[in-house]
């Protein structure tokens, strides 16, 4: 099979590179074992423009959010989503610092658009316990990652563009004009494996951090909450059929990505300081995001090897991240567009 490019990966950056790439007429093909338990899959898949404690603007979000927006709506078209859905983010102020800290930026004209003032308290007292006030943070959103790269891996089998088979480094032969990976000759390879890049020997030089992550997912009958609330440092995002997603965790030192006891007695204490209904944990989540330490994604091409490629790094971010560079990495590679310092692997060296 001769193909353009081949992508290691089906994570949301391989996902959504393949689909930009798909899109400008490149041909491709994909290689992953199934992505079950990849960082894309447990992660809530949160647009939030607004963040930390200071409420600041995240970054280039002016950028980021209408794009993000107009490519979801765009693969909810083409694979028949539906998978990304517009949700404030309710977050809960706590005092009277906070509460004045975020009227005032709300205030900023550059944050009108990403800051309402307060949201109404009531719908929310049946479920959460109470707090001084809610800040609604607009035009945040979710993405169902997990469906969405469902839907997107059935698009890539119906067309034969997907091997869900581990990727073997020591069967890629690297030539002059491009790849071999065993039947197929590729122009170039893109790595887009996420935490799994720790191991690839052409990037392992790249200064990989990683943060492990555990959620949980529980079920809470009856409570009908179509918003996105954050309350107590914890985050509690609807996934239908009275699921929520509650997380997350951060641990910077870990031996594994395996569900660990600790951390869920941490989020159950979490839960229960911001739920009143009653609750049953139906699942527990542990994943390593693909964390880098200026919080910038990883593009570009290997410093020896110029047909192979990587794209990774998108941390905690992905679902706001992904759609905007992976379309700057496809016209970088298809058009020789010039590559943004800011997330060009060649700021490391």
């Amino acid at each position: 099979m001769k193909i353009d490019y081949l992508i290691v990966g089906q994570g949301l950056a391989g996902s959504l590179l393949a689909y930009f790439l798909e899109k400008a007429g490149a041909s491709i093909y994909v290689i992953d074992p199934d992505g079950a338990g990849s960082a894309s899959r447990r992660a809530a898949g949160l647009i939030n423009p607004v963040t930390g404690r200071y409420f600041v603007k995240s970054w280039r979000v002016d950028e980021l959010i209408p794009f993000a927006r107009q490519t979801y709506r765009e693969l909810e078209q083409l694979l028949g989503g539906p998978f990304f859905h517009e949700r404030s983010i309710l977050r809960a102020l706590t005092s009277a610092k906070e509460e004045n800290d975020w009227l005032a930026r709300a205030g900023d004209p550059g944050y009108q658009a990403y800051m309402g003032d307060h949201a109404d308290k009531a719908p929310l007292e049946p479920l959460l316990y109470p707090t001084l006030a809610y800040g609604q943070t607009l035009q945040s959103a979710q993405l169902n990652v997990s469906v969405f790269l469902d839907f997107f891996q059935k698009h890539l089998l119906g067309k034969n563009r997907l091997s869900k088979n581990y990727f073997q480094y020591d069967e890629l032969v690297v030539n002059p004009d491009g790849v071999t990976y065993g039947d197929i000759d590729a122009s170039r390879v893109v790595f887009c494996e996420g935490y799994g890049g720790v191991k690839n020997p052409f990037f392992n030089y790249l200064p990989f951090r990683g943060d492990k992550g555990e959620v949980l997912i529980v079920e809470i009958p009856g409570a009908g909450f179509e918003h996105i609330v954050k309350q107590n440092n914890t985050f509690l995002a609807p996934l239908g059929n009275d699921l929520y997603w509650v997380g997350a965790t951060y641990a910077w030192q870990f031996t594994d990505d395996q569900p660990t006891e600790q951390a869920q007695e941490e989020l159950l204490e979490r839960l229960k300081t911001v739920v009143k209904l009653p609750f049953k944990v139906v699942d527990h989540w542990a994943a390593i995001r693909p964390t880098v330490k200026d919080r910038r994604p990883f593009l570009g091409q290997h410093p020896e090897f110029s047909n192979l490629w990587i794209f990774n790094g998108l941390g905690t971010k992905g679902a706001s991240l992904a759609p905007f560079w992976a379309r700057h990495l496809s016209e970088v590679m298809l058009e020789g567009k010039a590559m943004e310092g800011e997330v060009d692997i060649r700021r490391f060296g």
